[in-house]
């Protein structure tokens, strides 16, 4: 138990490094970009003295690492300071953050059930017609990138059939006015990876179902069904967890572009508007609050896949 701790502990640990390693790459970057912050706010017009004013109350006249170190030391608070315009990045990030989380949780409950059923279905039936269908259509939908899926929903369900919207209108909470809205954005992240995962799933499954203690539950006489959820898929839990974990990651960077696509109120425009403002601060607290989402999802992962081992030889 003690050796377990200590290496989830270094895990964490490790996580956290690497999450406030890329926070201050976002802070690199960003101060590369052409022009700046005091630049984009005051626009072209703005004489030298204006421009040298903003930047001094934007700190931008200090150095990189003392403009990291004075932006993370208040987000370690839970502080994420001030956006470029004077607006608090807190209020922001609490107006559009829900909603992304929203869709890419319904598309994540998606990718789940989809790619378990379907994963499931090729294990146990590797030469069906379903089958056969499965290998070639999931490598087509892996390969095609979630705005050209937005795309085609949006030009079958919309403007072909019309059967759903193809903008997202919002009510006085901010949130979609009707849940038919969420349809389209959630599929069209969730169909990519459903694909990648039915295929993870299916790997998963053929992997455990050749171990030894499999063979010998079908020699036993046990059902089908009773073979593959009680002894295949407990052994391949670890590695599907792992791939839905992953899938997380690949679902918020897709939803900052679907949301665009669709309308949809969530921190798409916002990290636009961010980027094209150079607003540093607004970029890092959006990477901060999303890498904190995944490395939380990862972390469940691990211990699912801590749990599997449990009893392992």
């Amino acid at each position: 138990m003690v050796v377990e701790l200590i290496a989830v502990s270094g895990l964490v640990v490790r996580r956290v490094g690497l999450l406030v390693a890329l926070l201050a790459l976002v802070f690199v970057v960003v101060d590369l970009l052409p022009g700046n912050a005091a630049r984009a706010v005051l626009g072209r017009d703005a004489g030298p003295e204006r421009i040298a004013a903003k930047e001094r109350e934007l700190g931008l006249d200090r150095p990189l690492p003392v403009r990291f170190w004075n932006w993370f030391s208040g987000a370690a608070t839970g502080d994420f300071g001030t956006t470029a315009r004077g607006r608090s990045v807190n209020d922001l990030l609490a107006a559009k953050f829900p909603q992304t989380l929203l869709l890419a949780s319904l598309a994540l409950a998606v990718t789940v059930v989809v790619s378990l059923l379907l994963g499931l279905w090729w294990a146990a039936r590797p030469t069906s017609t379903a089958a056969r269908l499965l290998q070639p259509g999931s490598a087509f939908v892996i390969a095609v990138p979630e705005f050209v899926v937005a795309t085609l929903l949006v030009l079958v369900f919309s403007l072909w059939l019309d059967w759903l919207p193809a903008v997202t209108f919002t009510d006085r909470s901010g949130y979609p006015a009707s849940a038919e809205m969420l349809i389209l954005p959630v599929l069209a992240l969730a169909i990519p990876q459903a694909g990648w995962n039915v295929r993870v799933v299916r790997g998963a499954l053929a992997d455990a179902g050749s171990a030894p203690h499999v063979e010998s539950a079908v020699l036993n006489g046990l059902d089908e069904r009773t073979v593959l959820l009680r002894h295949v898929l407990p052994f391949a839990l670890p590695t599907i967890a792992a791939s839905f974990a992953t899938s997380v990651g690949t679902l918020f960077g897709g939803a900052l572009v679907v949301e665009t696509i669709f309308n949809y109120p969530g921190m798409g425009a916002m990290v636009a508007g961010s980027v094209s403002d150079r607003d540093t601060a607004l970029v890092a607290a959006v990477v901060a609050l999303t890498g904190t989402t995944i490395m939380c999802v990862l972390l469940t992962a691990d211990a699912i896949r801590a749990w599997s081992n449990r009893g392992r030889p």
